[in-house]
């Protein structure tokens, strides 16, 4: 399968953004497989050439990073699209600027000990274990009611969801996509997997409503190195690999990063999936409980949604409605 999509071609015709003397920007992130962008920027030099001064700032999780932003200490903040619509439902003030990557090989992970496990339907009353209040969590309860069945729900942190599996206090999971090879390599021959269609993670920037007004120049910039970067990434992927392996200092091959590459769609982007997926994901949140407010309608969720730097550097990428 080609991951690789032509969004690109617009950088070509467009005079990506050049500061005139070099402004800082701090920006959440910390390295990973799915964001190749940002790697070869920095390994290239991109911001620099971009005059951006990037300050990388890591956080354990892209919640906190959002959180961060939110607080005001970086500008730019890199996550999955789940905390954005918990903020979107709670009215905080930011905006999804960029669309990294989806990852389409979502998966509920279970052990041939537990029985069946072809289709959803198969997930009737067994215990499945999960991270309640994320996206892996989003994902489990549409799968089971587009199923049409229950189960009963374990809370599990994240790390230890593997160890339950393995032990059988629970018959499936529903883990981050890193835990996928860590249950492979624990359960052998009695590793099965579900891929049930209808949840892609993307993987966003958001910005501060200081970097989409008035500096606003900054952020179209440094969107600017990352439109060339993903160009780059659109033409070499092997070298894209190995510097995100070099980023990551080893802990995923280049090897490693092609299969699971396979189920990455990579490429800038910011188009009306996203749109309805955080509207889903806001009225899920609602439903919950977890937060007294009204579901969010796709038109609330636009509200939070700023393509106007994108579309200054990569037009192509930007399918939203004007």
């Amino acid at each position: 399968m080609n991951i690789f999509r032509t969004l690109t071609a617009a950088v070509a015709v467009v005079t990506l953004p050049v500061l005139a003397q070099a402004e800082p920007l701090t920006f959440a992130w910390t390295p990973n497989p799915q964001t190749p962008q940002v790697d070869i920027a920095l390994a290239k030099g991109y911001f620099e050439e971009a005059g951006v001064e990037v300050e990388m700032v890591s956080f354990p999780s892209g919640r906190e990073g959002f959180e961060a932003l939110l607080g005001g200490q970086v500008d730019v903040a890199f996550m999955a699209e789940f905390p954005a619509a918990t903020g979107a439902v709670t009215g905080q003030d930011f905006a999804i600027v960029a669309d990294l990557a989806r990852y389409t090989g979502s998966r509920i992970i279970g052990s041939a000990k537990a029985g069946d496990f072809a289709s959803p339907a198969d997930l009737a009353g067994k215990r499945i274990g999960t991270t309640l209040g994320t996206n892996v969590n989003y994902f489990l309860s549409e799968v089971l009611k587009s199923a049409g069945v229950e189960a009963e729900i374990v809370n599990a942190s994240p790390v230890d969801l593997v160890s339950a599996l393995s032990r059988g206090d629970v018959d499936a999971i529903v883990p981050f996509p890193t835990f996928y090879a860590a249950a492979e390599t624990a359960l052998g021959a009695d590793y099965r997997e579900l891929r049930a269609p209808g949840y892609q993670p993307h993987f966003v920037l958001a910005a501060t409503p200081e970097m989409t007004g008035e500096k606003s120049s900054t952020l179209k910039a440094f969107l600017g190195a990352l439109a060339k970067a993903d160009a780059d990434v659109n033409a070499a992927p092997e070298a894209a690999m190995n510097a995100v392996s070099a980023s990551m200092q080893g802990a995923m091959s280049p090897e490693a990063l092609a299969v699971m590459w396979q189920d990455v769609d990579l490429g800038l982007e910011l188009s009306p999936g996203l749109v309805t997926l955080l509207a889903s994901e806001g009225a899920w949140i609602v439903a919950q409980g977890v937060v007294n407010a009204d579901a969010p309608s796709e038109a609330t969720i636009m509200e939070h949604v700023d393509a106007t730097a994108l579309k200054a550097v990569a037009p192509d990428a930007v399918t939203l409605a004007d």
